[in-house]
């Protein structure tokens, strides 16, 4: 039995380059390998899940108490992040501890769950750019661009009389970014059973060394049906093909 996800962390971008010659640019992730440090049952906990943690180095110092007996109990090493993933299939109702469907606390979880797989989607979060107007991140035209002018005010932000109040939801200025983003059914152009390496078309957001989470496509695009490139049949060639020749 396996889980839906795996946490990892992005190490950058690159260019692959497929069969036909095409380039395309793709995100390097390095994912897991993590440990399953807790099962949670549906007789225990009212949910079938697993709870699993991000195998990097982390000081003991910079462990408190109460995780490093969370730790102890499951007999795993202290991980730097933890996080909840489905499990594939519903776990049948296990004591603590034993057994549930195959996995069990304390298994590793390697990137080979997505050697099935064509699609993924991930889970992070954006990078901080501090605090911002509204010009930037709600991209308002601003004011006059002349002297004396107030280049990049909001403008009014609602009525005096009547409402007498801002309406929830007013695009003002605040915190931009460090937002938890997710980023839908991206191609999976590689994968490094050796290294933990998962390459993904597109972009994944967050910095460099960001954790994000990794988990199968839940709604994975249709393939399109007789589309194969260049090899894909003219309909027009074909439909002469099959018309009957003239005597």
């Amino acid at each position: 039995m396996s889980v839906s996800g795996i946490l990892g962390k992005k190490i950058g971008m690159t260019q692959m380059f497929d069969d036909k010659g095409d380039v395309h640019p793709v995100t390097v992730l390095k994912a897991g390998p993590c440990v399953v440090t807790q099962l949670k049952t549906l007789a225990k906990d009212g949910y079938d899940a697993a709870q699993i943690g991000y195998v990097d180095f982390i000081k003991a110092s910079k462990v408190n108490k109460a995780m490093t007996g969370h730790f102890a109990k499951s007999n795993v090493p202290p991980v730097r992040m933890i996080k909840e993933v489905a499990i594939e299939a519903p776990a049948a109702e296990a004591k603590e501890g034993a057994e549930t469907n195959g996995l069990k606390a304390g298994d590793r979880i390697l990137v080979d769950i997505f050697s099935d797989e064509k699609f993924v989607d991930v889970i992070g979060t954006s990078k901080g750019r501090g605090f911002a107007g509204v010009v930037r991140p709600h991209g308002f035209g601003g004011g006059a661009n002349s002297p004396g002018a107030k280049l990049q005010i909001k403008g009014s932000i609602g009525a005096a009389s009547f409402t007498s109040r801002v309406f929830p939801g007013q695009r003002m200025p605040g915190h931009m970014g460090h937002a938890q983003i997710t980023v839908r059914n991206l191609r999976i152009r590689g994968i490094d059973l050796e290294d933990n390496l998962l390459m993904v078309e597109g972009a994944v957001p967050g910095p460099r060394d960001g954790y994000v989470l990794i988990s199968k496509a839940k709604a994975p695009p249709r393939e399109r049906r007789g589309f194969a490139g260049a090899t894909t049949l003219d309909p027009l060639k074909a439909s002469k093909k099959a018309a009957p020749k003239k005597k």
